[in-house]
């Protein structure tokens, strides 16, 4: 690999200062993501709290339990709708804008958008119970550390992986809109299965990918676009992370 070929054509001052560098960006990189998972977390937890209520209301989803007037509005009305697809939405801008923005612009966007992902999975919290979805979570974090590790050690170019794990999150992509028609079971859980696997992949692509892109750019040490290309690997990685963990909860997951 290029890049690599490039670290070992340095001189021994150089490659040291190259691989102290790139730890830095990677901790930054991690760092940001945590921070992110925070804040969708602590999002959905504190609005599936404000949600429900024991005191009886118009719509009812358990024995004891009912949605109030912002549960309502964020589950059953049209709403819903806009709360779903804002954060895609958010995504494709980031895209476009991001190098109009400083770091500090770029990051606080990234929380943002975490905040707005928080609000859109808070349902998970109705659906599922707490242990299952605690279990789910620490069954991910195990594998997306573990995954993400392969992918900052190994010597394997993954690139050509990438391309076809690209190409397979099209046709899931599609196949989850085919089937928001049919609801169909047997083809959810073949999205689910299927899904698992992608993430799976992109974590691993994706952790190189960021370590290869710093090396690349290492020389050069511009401190502005290096704190962008953090924020974009910790919107990656947290992309990842997210749908490895919606995946799984589909297999894992208690319904209340």
């Amino acid at each position: 690999m290029a890049q690599f070929d490039t670290v070992r054509g340095v001189g021994v001052g150089a490659r040291a200062q190259i691989d102290e560098g790139l730890r830095a960006h990677m901790n930054k990189v991690y760092g940001l993501m945590s921070v992110a998972m925070l804040v969708t977390g602590g999002a959905a937890w504190a609005l599936a709290g404000l949600s429900v209520t024991s005191t009886p209301t118009e719509y009812q989803i358990g024995a004891n339990e009912y949605l109030t007037g912002l549960g309502y509005a964020l589950y059953v009305s049209p709403l819903k709708w806009v709360i779903m697809l804002a954060p895609l939405a958010m995504v494709f801008l980031f895209g476009a804008v991001i190098n109009r923005l400083s770091a500090a612009a770029a990051q606080l966007y990234f929380y943002a958008y975490a905040a707005l992902m928080g609000l859109s999975l808070s349902s998970i919290f109705l659906v599922f119970t707490g242990t299952s979805i605690a279990q789910t979570f620490l069954i991910t974090a195990i594998a997306f550390a573990s995954l993400s590790l392969y992918g900052y050690l190994t010597k394997r170019d993954l690139a050509p992986m990438g391309a076809f794990l690209m190409m397979g999150l099209i046709g899931l992509i599609v196949a989850m809109i085919v089937n928001w028609f049919l609801a169909s079971e047997g083809l959810a859980f073949a999205i689910s299965a299927i899904g698992v696997l992608i993430f799976a992949g992109l974590t691993a692509w994706d952790t190189q990918n960021i370590k290869n892109t710093y090396i690349q750019h290492a020389a050069s040490m511009d401190q502005e676009w290096l704190g962008k290309a953090a924020i974009m690997g910790a919107l990656n990685l947290y992309l990842d992370f997210i749908n490895l963990f919606m995946f799984l909860l589909q297999f894992l997951g208690n319904r209340e």
